[in-house]
């Protein structure tokens, strides 16, 4: 093995490194690294294992020190991984399993599960009971079709039953960092299955701990507010009967950097008990003049047969990166239990800069 050489290394990546965004300054590391570690496979995969931190821990903001490399600095040796080992599962799987214990590696799993899907599943699906809680995450949130920021895995986008037993087996993991994995990676899935994802929540909420409600809870959130029917049904949330006064807007303008402040009187109409999920929703006037509704969790009431509730909701109209507002007619609105009730307008005013 030839010696490193350790100037020519730091000169090729010092001298661009400043002008550059972290995902870039991690491509750049990697690209110098790929030239300058050895070319054979086990000799480049031996280095990179050799100069990971001996502590794992997977948070990002642990710096790398004078003992190894994790946190931030475990980018660019995942991406020494995907750039050099799509030809070797086997090796290349090993060293990331040990990788995403101090940085997760979900991202440089994907290529892998995009070239050759079973035989990538058939590597990580034994590690549904591995020891480290990172590795066990690693099984469900890698292999996420629409995970952010990483690559779409588009054929489990198509046909996600391959990693169900998968979720399964973590569906009741003890550690929630796991479980809230498996609830997004659920509705991942719901997005282009979700007759599937109100299936498996059916199931899944039969005899469930608090913990897996939860996790049932968390997957199924976007169907709740979609209004999915069977969804619905799953948790028990039938078509409500109610009579409704609202939402009642408070003040019929609203200054931007305040708050939209409405009420409701909600009373039930029906002979028996029930549970009602309430949302709101917000339509937000877009640049075109048109209005485009977003949808708001408010709360869960269960109420008595003829029982009325009085209920109110401050909603901050402030800057938000997420968002651009614009002046002019607004309106708000109710979804219960997936059903839509009521419109108010109020005017949003945004003074002139």
């Amino acid at each position: 093995m030839k010696k490193f050489d350790r100037a020519s290394f730091e000169a090729e990546i010092l001298n661009s490194l400043e002008d550059l965004e972290l995902k870039q300054r991690a491509r750049l590391i990697a690209d110098v690294m790929g030239r300058h570690l050895p070319r054979d496979l086990d000799e480049r995969y031996a280095l990179l294992e050799a100069i990971l931190h001996p502590v794992a821990d997977t948070d990002v903001d642990r710096a790398s020190d004078e003992l190894g490399i994790r946190g931030w600095g475990m980018m660019p040796l995942g991406m020494v991984v995907t750039d050099s080992g799509l030809e070797d599962f086997e090796k290349s799987f090993a060293l990331l399993k040990e990788m995403t214990k101090r940085a997760t590696t979900e991202f440089e799993v994907r290529p892998f599960l995009d070239r050759d899907q079973d035989k990538a599943l058939s590597i990580m699906a034994p590690w549904v009971n591995d020891p480290s809680v990172h590795v066990r995450r690693l099984v469900s949130e890698g292999t996420r079709p629409r995970l952010p920021w990483g690559m779409r895995l588009k054929q489990l986008c198509a046909d996600p039953t391959p990693v169900l037993p998968l979720l399964e087996a973590l569906r009741d993991d003890p550690e929630e960092y796991v479980r809230r994995s498996v609830a997004n990676h659920l509705n991942d899935i719901a997005k282009d299955h979700p007759d599937l994802v109100a299936e498996i929540a059916a199931l899944w909420l039969r005899d469930a701990d608090r913990n897996r409600e939860k996790l049932v809870r968390h997957a199924c959130r976007t169907l709740v507010k979609q209004g999915h029917s069977a969804t619905l049904e799953a948790f028990g949330l039938k078509e409500p009967e109610i009579s409704l006064e609202g939402p009642i807007v408070e003040t019929g303008s609203v200054e931007y950097g305040s708050s939209l402040t409405f009420g409701i009187n909600l009373t039930s109409t029906t002979k028996a008990p029930q549970q009602l999920v309430l949302d709101y929703v917000v339509h937000f006037k877009k640049a075109n003049g048109s209005l485009a509704p977003k949808v708001f969790k408010w709360t869960k009431i269960a109420l008595e047969p003829g029982q009325t509730v009085n209920l109110r909701r401050e909603h901050a109209i402030r800057p938000i990166t997420t968002r651009v507002y614009y002046g002019g007619t607004q309106a708000v609105s109710l979804r219960i239990n997936g059903k839509d009730f009521g419109y108010s307008e109020f005017e949003l005013i945004i003074e002139a800069t």
